[in-house]
Formats: structure tokens, C-alpha cells, sequence
């Protein structure tokens, strides 16, 4: 409408000079053509000429800078009324999220239920003031406290019929707040507000420039993704290869030192390796299998794919039994397991990419440490997620600084080294202290169990010698025993005596005979 209007007035000035500049300029041919002197035209006719000639100059200057007024209005107009009246985001570039903020107050929708299952949602003024989240509504004089943000955490949720959904949850976890911002932008910037506040950042002096520095350290955190002419150069021999690397890795954030870079990129964390965000339950995968195993047997199968045997059993033979709320940071591949510093750097990396992809989302579980393993039980359905036994658990330990944080490093029997990071409601180092007496306890079980099989082995093989012994004192005795039937058989018998008393005199025959007889019972018993 504006360009419309705008052409309109550019004809009006054009109706001015459209007429007087031909005619003027085909007076001016006529004086040059004809050399008219100042016989035909006179002093007053040049006079006028001029002043004709000067005033279509300044309409066309007036003309022109009106032109290029209208022409900045418009574009003024444009850019001022584009955020408005668009009906998605606005582009990120003009309209940045600013995470740098420690205060926010403005216009959000909270979730309020009023019955079992069903919810409302009312619109009210929100601001914070110091540690605290404050909302007004209308005609009230004062706001009024909604939670504390001391400590608590936050993550954009999603609603069943409504976006740019967040929650916020008390330090203790007993008050869940619900709330939706009217943009995607303001909804980021509720959350990074928030998140700051519960660091406290918002006691220091300078809030925002250390809040700055907070988030310039998360996004200089991230492994760099190696580009191709970084890959490129890893191909070339070793020296080129780590000088390429070193200066593409010092290039990025605040040129870090050689040593540090090197031993936190390459041997900790490979570069480009992928972040695990949520839990993937192996239940799913396992489900197939066990319906056809059930087919097969006749036996009905729990559909939470867990087994009530080996729960009962796990949970009688446990000794210690250790139960905390938890929620899952990330999970990735490490380099080494026997290094220190790797659950620190995991940590960074970890949280670095989640503020860098706005990623505030997390899974909640209850963490139950046993003597055989560590497992995640979700608190609702109370399925087993996943299950890590404790001969995989390398290490564990928890953030220098916000002790709420800990992570522990599962060595795999593919070789895989894997680091899962948490945070919790309580300590992290009594989660680390929990981990570490359960596998003080299993090592001493291990071992006991270890003395009884050898016990029982070193009994078995002295049952064995006992049995060796007396097979053999028995087959001693039955050589003696065959010693002497040999002995007894091998005697001279008495000749056989005559019906009258007398003596017979056997022949020579009758005498081969019966060595031949006594030849063959001796092989009999010899056999036997």
C-alpha cells in the first residue's frame, strides 16, 4: 500500500516537468539552431528562461528527496512490523535469546488442577525477585510466592495441547510447577533465567558478566567436530597430524594449552562422539524374545518384561539395599576408564552440549545400589530401565563444584568404556560412598565365596585320595589273597590211597592231567 501511494506522489511531480522540459528544451534548440541574437530574443526572455529552468531543477530535487524518505520510511515500517505480525518464531539472527539474564518478569500461563485428572490454565503476571518465583494476578496489590528457585531444577516439558511448556521443580522435589510462555524465544529465555538463578549467579556483583562467562565456558566445552580438512590432515604422518590437530583445537574458544587440549580431546573423549540424552531400555528388544519363549512353555510372561524370581532373588540375597532419586544427564564412549579426569570432562562435555541444543529435558529414575548391581527403576511403572552389575563399575565420583552431580564408568566385555552422568537430590559422593561400600562388600563375599570353593575343592580331593587309598589297600588284599590260594595250590597233595589202605601209582598221563588242572585254576584265579 505504501509503494502505492508512494508511486502516486511520483507522478504528481512528473504531471510538473513532464510538459516544461520538452518545451524548454526545444526553445533552447531553437535559439542554439537558428543563432537567434538579441534582436529576436531579448534580456527579459533569458531572464525568464532561467528562472523556468531553476524551477524544475528544485521540483526534481524535491521530488527525489521525497522519493528517498518514502523509501526509508517503508523499509523502517517493514523491519519494525516483520517479528510482529509473523505468524511463526522469529528468525533466531534478528532476535537472539539472551541467556545472560538473573531477573525476568513478564506474562505466562499456569497449569492449576481441579479435579483427578483434569487441569486449567490461567494467565498471570510472573516475575522473579532474588531467589524467588512471584506471580500476580489481577487486582491483587502484592505478588505472591509461587517456589523457591535456590537449587531446583527446570526442563521444557511437553504438554498434551499446548507448546513452549517448562517445569519447574523444588530443590526437594515435592513441588512441581507447570507454566507456558507465549513464544519459543521467551520460553528459552525463562529457562536460562532460572537456571541461573539456581547457581546462584544472581548473588555475585556483576550477574550478567559472570553469567556470560558461564555459558561462554559451556559452549567452548564442546568437542569440536573435526572438519574435512582437519580429517585430511590425520591421514598425513604423525607429526603433521598432531600439529594440524593441535592448532585446529587452539583455534576454537580461548587458545587453550597444547597439554590440557590433547589430554582432555584425544585421550579422554574421542572427538565427533555421540551423546546419549535419554534412556533407551533394553525391555523393548528383549520383549519379542520372551513372548516366544512364553509361547513355547505356557507360561504367562510380566509384559514390564521383568521376572518376579529374579527380583526376589536379588533382593534376599543383597545385602545392602540403597535407594536414590536420580535424573539422566547423558551417557558416552570414553577413551580410558583408569584416568580421574575422564568423569570430570565427560561432565563438561555433557552439560556444554545440552545448553548449546537446549536440551533442559530429564529422565527421572530411582537409582537402587546392591552388592551385584546398580539398576534404574522407573518411580511410576517400577520396570526395571537398566541394569549395571557392579564387576562393570570402574570408577565413580561426583562434581568438584556443584556436588549434586556424579557419574560413574562401566568397562564393558566388548572393551567399550562407557561414562554415565546423573544428577541427584542429595550428595553425589554418598551415591559414590554407597557404590564403593557395595563393592567392598561384594569383593569380601567374592572372596569368601573363593575360600569356600577351595575348601570344598581341597575336600574333594581328599575324599578322592581317601578312595584312591582304599582301592588300593583293596587290591592288595585281594593280591594276598591270591598269593595264597597260589601258595595253597601249589603244595604237593598226598597220593590217593586204595580201597585196602594201600597206595595206587598213577600213570604218567593221569599225571599231566592234572597239572594241566591245576595250570588252569591257577589262570582262573589269576583272572579273576
Amino acid at each position: 500500500m505504501m509503494h502505492y501511494f508512494c508511486s502516486l506522489n511520483t507522478l504528481q511531480y512528473k504531471k510538473k516537468t513532464a510538459l516544461l522540459e520538452p518545451l524548454l528544451g526545444y526553445m533552447q534548440a531553437q535559439i542554439s539552431f537558428f543563432k537567434l541574437g538579441s534582436e529576436n530574443l531579448s534580456q527579459q526572455w533569458e531572464d525568464f528562461l532561467g528562472t523556468i529552468g531553476t524551477s524544475v531543477q528544485n521540483v526534481r530535487r524535491e521530488m527525489e528527496e521525497e522519493v528517498g524518505q518514502m523509501q526509508q520510511t517503508i523499509q523502517e515500517m517493514e523491519m519494525s512490523s516483520d517479528p510482529l505480525y509473523v505468524p511463526c518464531d522469529p528468525d533466531p539472527v534478528h532476535s537472539p535469546v539472551c541467556r545472560n539474564l538473573t531477573r525476568k518478569q513478564g506474562y505466562l500461563y499456569i497449569r492449576n488442577k481441579t479435579g483427578l485428572v483434569s487441569s486449567s490454565w490461567e494467565r498471570q503476571y510472573f516475575f522473579t525477585q532474588g531467589g524467588n518465583l512471584m506471580q500476580q494476578g489481577r487486582g491483587e496489590v502484592a505478588g505472591g510466592l509461587v517456589t523457591d528457585l535456590d537449587n531446583s531444577s527446570v526442563m521444557a516439558v511437553d504438554s498434551d495441547d499446548r507448546r513452549f511448556c517448562f517445569q519447574v521443580t523444588s530443590f526437594d522435589g515435592k513441588k512441581v510447577v507447570t507454566l507456558q510462555a507465549e513464544s519459543r524465544k521467551d520460553c528459552e529465555e525463562w529457562i536460562s533465567t532460572i537456571n541461573n538463578i539456581s547457581k546462584r549467579i544472581y548473588l555475585s556483583e556483576n550477574a550478567e558478566e559472570l553469567a556470560a562467562r558461564v555459558n561462554q565456558s559451556a559452549l567452548e566445552a564442546v568437542t569440536p567436530s573435526p572438519s574435512f580438512q582437519q580429517r585430511h590432515e590425520s591421514m598425513r604422518p604423525s607429526s603433521k597430524g598432531r600439529s594440524g590437530r593441535t592448532s585446529s583445537i587452539s583455534s576454537v574458544g580461548s587458545e587453550p594449552s597444547p597439554a590440557i587440549s590433547v589430554l582432555s580431546l584425544d585421550a579422554l573423549v574421542a572427538p565427533d562422539t555421540p551423546i546419549q540424552f535419554d534412556i533407551i531400555s533394553p525391555v523393548s528388544e528383549e520383549n519379542s524374545g520372551q513372548s516366544k519363549t512364553a509361547a513355547q512353555s505356557g507360561r504367562r510372561s510380566n509384559p514390564f518384561g521383568e521376572s518376579g524370581e529374579n527380583t526376589s532373588e536379588d533382593s534376599e540375597d543383597s545385602i545392602l539395599h540403597q535407594l536414590f532419586i536420580v535424573r539422566f544427564l547423558g551417557s558416552m564412549e570414553v577413551r580410558t576408564a583408569e584416568t580421574a579426569d575422564v568423569i570430570s570432562e565427560t561432565m563438561r562435555q555433557i552439560l556444554a552440549a545440552r545448553a548449546i541444543h537446549n536440551i533442559f529435558r530429564m529422565t527421572e529414575s530411582h537409582l537402587l545400589v546392591t552388592c551385584d548391581c546398580l539398576k534404574l527403576i522407573d518411580p511410576q511403572t517400577q520396570v526395571t530401565r537398566l541394569r549395571f552389575p557392579l564387576s562393570t563399575v570402574v570408577q565413580c565420583s561426583s562434581h568438584q563444584d556443584n556436588k549434586r552431580l556424579f557419574g560413574f564408568v562401566l568397562h564393558s566385555a566388548s572393551g567399550r568404556a562407557v561414562c554415565y552422568i546423573f544428577e541427584s537430590n542429595n550428595d553425589g559422593e554418598k551415591i559414590c560412598d554407597s557404590i564403593g561400600l557395595a563393592k567392598q562388600i561384594a569383593f569380601h563375599s567374592e572372596m569368601d565365596r573363593k575360600s569356600v570353593e577351595k575348601r570344598k575343592e581341597q575336600d574333594k580331593a581328599k575324599e578322592k585320595q581317601q578312595e584312591e587309598l582304599s582301592k588300593q589297600k583293596q587290591i592288595e588284599k585281594d593280591l594276598e589273597e591270591q598269593s595264597r590260594l597260589i601258595a595253597a595250590s601249589s603244595r604237593p597233595a598226598n597220593p590217593p590211597a586204595s580201597a585196602d589202605g594201600q597206595f595206587l601209582v598213577l600213570s604218567n598221563s593221569q599225571s599231566e592231567d592234572s597239572d594241566a588242572g591245576d595250570e588252569g585254576k591257577k589262570k582262573g584265579e589269576s583272572e579273576a
